[in-house]
C-alpha cells in the first residue's frame, strides 16, 4: 500500500514509533460504532478514505484531527470545511471531484458503446448518506449530462452487498447498455463482485479509479489512487509532527488517468475507437 510504504519513508513505522487502531464497518451504525471507539481512544490523528466517513468521525470529535484521503467531491459544498485554502476546522487531505468527472465518464462510455441510449448510475448509499449534499451534486451533475448526451439514466443504490445481484437484475430489465460505477470504501471493498456482475450481464461499466479495472473492469477515469496516498501520508505525518488540520489547505488533483482494459472490451465485443486508445494514459492487454 502506497500509504504505508509513503509513511515508512517519512519515517513512522508501525509497532515502532506509531500505534495502529484499524476499524471496519458494512453498515452506516457500524460505522458509526468504530468511529466512537477510535475516538475514545483518543487517537492522534483520524485517518481515512471518503467524505462520509470523514463525517461520520466528525459527528464524533471537532477537536481530534481528520485526514481524508480522497473525499469524493467538494468538501466546502459539503460543509465539511471552511474553505480549500484555510479548512478552519478538524478535517483537511485531498478531494479528488469525482462529481465533476461523472460528465467525462459518460462521455467515454458513450465514445465506446455505439448507439448508448439507456445507461445505470450505481452508487451505494453506506458513506455516502452522510454528505447528502455531496450525494445531491453528484446526482445533479450525472443527469445534466446525460440529457446532454441523450442517455436515458437509470440510479441505482445500494445498502449492502447483498443487494448488488439485485441491481445488474435492474439493470438488464432496463435494457441498460452501460454503467457508471462510483467509488466509496464500500463499492471498492466489493469491487471484484461488481466487475464480475458487469461481465456476467455483458454491461460495460466505466468507473473512477483504476483498481476496478485490473480485476477485469473496462475502463476507468479519474484520480491516481497511488499518489493522492502518498500525498496523504504527507498531510498524516505534518499533524503528527504538530501541524494543525485547520491551517492545511486541502489539495486537489491536476491529472486524471485514462485505463482501458482490452481484454474485457473484447469480451464484451466492443471495438475501441483510436481516438480512445491514443488519449489513453494506461492500456491492460
Amino acid at each position: 500500500n502506497p500509504f504505508w510504504l509513503s509513511m515508512r519513508q517519512l519515517g513512522w513505522v508501525d509497532g515502532q514509533n506509531m500505534v495502529v487502531e484499524r476499524r471496519f464497518g458494512e453498515s452506516a451504525d457500524q460505522l458509526r460504532t468504530g468511529a466512537a471507539d477510535l475516538v475514545r481512544l483518543n487517537v492522534d490523528v483520524l485517518f481515512v478514505g471518503s467524505a462520509g466517513l470523514a463525517k461520520i468521525l466528525q459527528l464524533e470529535t471537532k477537536t481530534i484531527p481528520i485526514v481524508v484521503g480522497r473525499a469524493e467531491g467538494d468538501l466546502v459544498a459539503a460543509g465539511l470545511i471552511d474553505s480549500l485554502a484555510r479548512p478552519g476546522g478538524n478535517i483537511t487531505g485531498l478531494q479528488i471531484l469525482n462529481d465533476d468527472l461523472a460528465p467525462k465518464r459518460l462521455e467515454l462510455l458513450k465514445a465506446l458503446v455505439p448507439n448508448l441510449s439507456k445507461a445505470a448510475f450505481l452508487q451505494d448509499d453506506v458513506t455516502l448518506s452522510a454528505v447528502p449534499q455531496m450525494r445531491a451534486r453528484y446526482d445533479q451533475q450525472a443527469a445534466i449530462a446525460a440529457r446532454t448526451l441523450g442517455i436515458e439514466l437509470h440510479t441505482f443504490v445500494v445498502h449492502r452487498a447483498e443487494e448488488l445481484a439485485a441491481a445488474f437484475l435492474g439493470m438488464v430489465k432496463n435494457h441498460d447498455q452501460g454503467v457508471l460505477v462510483t467509488s466509496g470504501a464500500f463499492m471498492f471493498a466489493h469491487r471484484k463482485a461488481i466487475v464480475d456482475l458487469t461481465a456476467a450481464h455483458r454491461i460495460a461499466a466505466v468507473y473512477e479509479v483504476k483498481n476496478f479495472v485490473e480485476p477485469g473492469g473496462l475502463m476507468s477515469y479519474g484520480v491516481n489512487i497511488p499518489e493522492m496516498q502518498r500525498r496523504a501520508a504527507g498531510y498524516v505525518d505534518k499533524i503528527l509532527k504538530g501541524a494543525k488540520p485547520a491551517d492545511l489547505p486541502v489539495e486537489q488533483p491536476t491529472k486524471f488517468d485514462l485505463v482501458i482494459n482490452l481484454k474485457t472490451a473484447k469480451a464484451l465485443a466492443l471495438t475501441v475507437p483510436q481516438s480512445l486508445l491514443q488519449r489513453a494514459d494506461e492500456i491492460i492487454q
